[in-house]
């Protein structure tokens, strides 16, 4: 990292070198705004601090000018001299802070690992925003979200495997695409699998291939997921999911560095950096003895836990305002202005479905809500119901229904609820339902219900 002083003092520059190069900084100086924009084209620094005063250009004049030049260096503002209207001019301007002299190394330090913390998230942010749909970003100030980004910013750099945990809508594919855009391997190819949504029978040819004839329907020879993935990332997505007989040819591919289409002889090289996702608890299905121990331990180098809205609840304003924003750039939809009432009713809700679930709201509110600002009983009225998926129905005492008829009743309403909030996914749902997809077809079939799709 470079920081560039621009001050017309030489000993406060000199002071400043000592406590900024043992902290690693390399120092570039300058006593006047042109000669500190020279030295910014000639060697670009990654923070700059700058003095209110200098002579000829003043600090006010050479903000502007480092600003539109580069807009996303942060500047730290310096003075002896400065009155509260200079200071807030500057912050107005685009400065990041306003050091007021005489000031100590610490307090120096301090700001500039505020500032370039700052631009760290400020560079994830925009890696992010570039191939994601609104709603599904990493947006908020708390401290289980800062926790995250400060994870993928250590392990980005890294080939370490990364195993992504969290409930559904918590942003655990958005996580996954953060890993690899700021990764060595982020011009190669990003290649998700939803291992959910693989029949068991095609888990060996999606992922690994297959050759010309190796099965009825194989007209031609196929690339898996880890050919297509060759010196990129694969991201599998709920993990969980594949049964023991895929995690055992998984595990292998991980460990070797090659595959074998099905059909073929020769193995084939591969280099992929793995990603993997679930919302089980890995740990516990192990246990069970439902999940391989071995590839657990392979896919959970690096843990990164995606925590559920309802435990930073203090981040609901900013993605209020981060998915308003989306809708209405993206679809141009206009979110109504919510009051804080029902800005403090949706605090108080728990949020089961989490980041996906405001969306969803949002998205309602923007094409259903009629009027003015959104009220309390708005929030109520456009949230996800409570009884979508299992809810215990009262006892009726003039029901005609039997035992049988009732319980189907019951069966009934709990599987639409847990396909709506599914979205009419069925291996969603039955994840919902904590059963298998083939025991819900089932199910469906025999109450006679639409499938989805």
């Amino acid at each position: 990292m470079k920081v560039l002083v621009v001050d017309d003092e030489p000993n406060l520059r000199r002071m400043l070198r000592a406590p900024l190069r043992r902290e690693g900084f390399a120092i570039a100086e300058a006593g006047t705004a042109g000669e500190g924009l020279a030295r910014m084209r000639e060697d670009r620094a990654d923070a700059i601090l700058l003095d209110l005063v200098l002579p000829g250009t003043s600090g006010l004049e050479a903000l502007s000018r480092f600003r539109k030049r580069w807009p996303d260096v942060p500047i730290v503002m310096m003075s002896g001299q400065a009155t509260i209207a200079d200071a807030v001019q500057a912050t107005r301007d685009g400065a990041f802070h306003f050091l007021e002299k005489p000031f100590t190394p610490e307090a120096v330090l301090a700001t500039l690992r505020a500032a370039l913390e700052l631009r760290r998230a400020r560079t994830l942010s925009r890696i992010l925003e570039k191939d994601l749909g609104p709603g599904a970003d990493l947006v908020g100030a708390s401290h289980p979200m800062e926790r995250v980004r400060e994870t993928i910013r250590r392990v980005a750099p890294t080939d370490a495997r990364v195993l992504i945990v969290g409930e559904s809508g918590t942003g655990k594919e958005l996580a996954a695409t953060a890993i690899h855009g700021l990764s060595p391997r982020r011009r190669g190819p990003f290649v998700r699998v939803n291992s959910a949504a693989i029949p068991r029978e095609l888990v060996e040819s999606e992922m690994f291939g297959h050759e010309r004839g190796a099965f009825t329907g194989a007209d031609r020879r196929r690339q898996g997921r880890f050919e297509l993935a060759h010196l990129g990332t694969l991201f599998l997505d709920e993990v969980g999911d594949l049964d023991t007989g895929a995690q055992g040819k998984l595990l292998r591919a991980i460990e070797s560095g090659s595959v074998e289409r099905v059909g073929g002889g020769a193995p084939v090289a591969v280099d992929v950096r793995v990603l993997a996702a679930t919302n089980r608890d890995l740990g516990e299905e192990t246990r069970r003895r439902r999940f391989r121990e071995d590839l657990f331990f392979r896919l959970n180098v690096v843990p990164v836990a995606m925590p559920p809205l309802r435990e930073r609840i203090e981040d609901l304003p900013l993605l209020v305002e981060h998915i308003a924003e989306r809708l209405r750039r993206r679809h141009g939809l206009s979110v109504p202005e919510i009051s804080e009432e029902a800005m403090d009713a949706m605090a108080r809700h728990s949020w089961p479905g989490n980041v996906r679930e405001l969306l969803n709201l949002l998205e309602r509110l923007a094409i259903l809500h009629a009027g003015g600002h959104v009220r309390p009983g708005d929030i109520v009225e456009f949230l996800d119901h409570p009884r979508q998926a299992g809810a215990v129905p009262a006892y009726v005492e003039d029901d005609p229904r039997s035992l049988s008829e009732r319980m189907d009743g019951f069966e009934a309403e709990v599987i639409r609820g847990a396909l709506a909030a599914a979205r009419g996914n069925m291996s969603e749902a039955a994840r919902k339902l904590r059963t298998d997809r083939a025991n819900l077809y089932r199910r469906i079939r025999r109450l006679g219900l639409r499938k989805p799709g």
